[in-house]
């Protein structure tokens, strides 16, 4: 269906249907359901129930099967609060619309569905999905069409990732991040983890593999990598113009791991970049060259204020190149916090500093009870302690 048409008719359901009076998806006039009614209704009421609970947790939706839940969790991802218009705060702007079912095969449907607002009697698409249907028993079943989409990729098996790629892998650096993963996972104590990755060219390959066929907040972006974390699995899409594997960033790998083994919720952010600046570097810059700029830079000017900068009182410092290929002054000051604390207590203890919570303007009294129990600097003392640090660091 071209744009064109698509906008044609869903002109006319707007007029032909009660749109947005319910939650259910409105069926199009245009629309070619299966002629056995039984499956049609069947189809539909499922579809319907799997998009109600799609706010809740993925690995909890009844629709969707262990075998299909990682990838079908980077879907539902996409799908969640996408009903909502954040600038006039309203949390049900955009209806779900029907627009395409197509049978595969005797239980395997395509199905294709958009949530589209009305803005002064014009319509305005916020996303359009497309997913897979199963008919199993006494309902349907849903999943992203990733594996149908890439079922002629080639795969490849090292250590416990497996990399999807269309035509070449690097075997050498494929090996050289197998092996970094592993390094990680051993501070962090994963254990058994798996993480499957695809190759894409670009951010518009990502989103067609995975069943995003269009979104709104996301006009314009040409790469970016989307990820997925169910069942002790990393599923990770890159779409960065590097199908082949041929580089990976150890600053971002970080942060893949830490987060493949701890929730959002509780990691704190400085923290966390300052141990990805500590143990990955950034931008391709060496840990040790960014510390020696730091110096050179930052730490030069004996005036600076290091409490000030970790509780969000002044403007953070960037040291980088640009605001694009940034540098933060506190995210060295915690490296070399972490740094001290992995010395001295071991990487538990670095985790217990991970995870303190995330910082809040004005305060963060989080940060500095653990950071005081793990190292005795304080709010009254951190300016004194910091300069410590970066005196005796080397660099």
């Amino acid at each position: 269906m071209t744009l064109k048409i698509f906008f044609l008719t869903l002109l006319l359901s707007f007029s032909l249907s009660n749109f947005g009076q319910t939650k259910s998806l409105t069926l199009s006039p245009n629309l070619n359901l299966p002629k056995d009614t039984v499956v049609s209704n069947k189809l539909v009421k499922s579809l319907n129930n799997f998009l109600s609970v799609k706010e809740n947790p993925n690995k909890e939706n009844p629709f969707v099967e262990k075998e299909n839940l990682l990838e079908t969790s980077m879907l539902l991802d996409e799908m969640k609060k996408i009903e909502q218009n954040a600038k006039i705060k309203d949390d049900n702007f955009y209806k779900g619309y029907l627009n395409n079912v197509v049978q595969l095969d005797a239980d395997n449907f395509l199905i294709q569905f958009s949530y589209i607002g009305m803005k002064e009697n014009v319509p305005v698409l916020a996303a359009s999905f497309e997913i897979i249907a199963k008919q199993k028993d006494s309902k349907f079943f849903f999943s992203s069409p990733l594996k149908r989409n890439t079922v002629a990729w080639q795969s490849k098996k090292i250590g416990n990732c497996t990399f999807h790629y269309k035509n070449k892998l690097n075997n050498k650096v494929a090996a050289e991040y197998v092996k970094s993963v592993a390094v990680l996972d051993k501070k962090l104590n994963i254990k058994n983890s798996q993480i499957e990755w695809y190759g894409c060219s670009d951010f518009s390959d990502i989103i067609q593999n995975i069943g995003l066929d269009y979104k709104l907040d996301y006009n314009g972006k040409s790469s970016s990598t989307f990820s997925a974390n169910e069942n002790n699995t990393l599923l990770i899409v890159s779409g960065n113009a590097d199908e082949s594997f041929n580089s990976f960033d150890p600053h971002d790998l970080w942060h893949d791991r830490l987060r493949f083994a701890y929730s959002r919720d509780v990691i704190n952010k400085p923290v966390d970049e300052g141990c990805a600046y500590l143990y990955g570097g950034s931008w391709g810059i060496s840990w040790e060259q960014i510390l020696k700029t730091f110096k050179e830079k930052v730490a030069s000017n004996p005036k600076t204020d290091w409490l000030a900068l970790a509780v969000y009182e002044t403007p953070q410092l960037n040291f980088g190149e640009s605001k694009e290929k940034h540098l933060m002054a506190d995210y060295v000051v915690n490296a070399l916090l972490v740094e001290k604390i992995e010395r001295e207590k071991g990487f538990s203890a670095v985790i217990e500093f991970i995870c303190c919570g995330k910082n809040k303007k004005g305060g963060n009294d989080n940060y500095f009870t653990v950071l005081e129990k793990l190292t005795g600097i304080s709010k009254s003392n951190f300016n004194t302690r910091i300069w410590e640090l970066i005196k005796e660091s080397k660099a």
